[in-house]
């Protein structure tokens, strides 16, 4: 495993757990969720891209 691909997995899980489904967690909003998707997606493109 490349060391990209584990961070894509670790992003993923902490994705994951960022959701607010907890009942103390849905005063949040989708803001954990939001900004973890954000940072994802930024290192995908990075990882298609061949630059990461």
């Amino acid at each position: 495993m490349t060391l990209s691909t584990i961070i894509i997995i670790l992003l993923i899980l902490l994705l994951i757990g960022a959701l607010p489904a907890w009942p103390y967690s849905r005063s949040w909003g989708a803001y954990p969720s939001g900004i973890l998707g954000v940072v994802l997606v930024i290192v995908v493109i990075l990882v298609l891209m061949r630059v990461f």
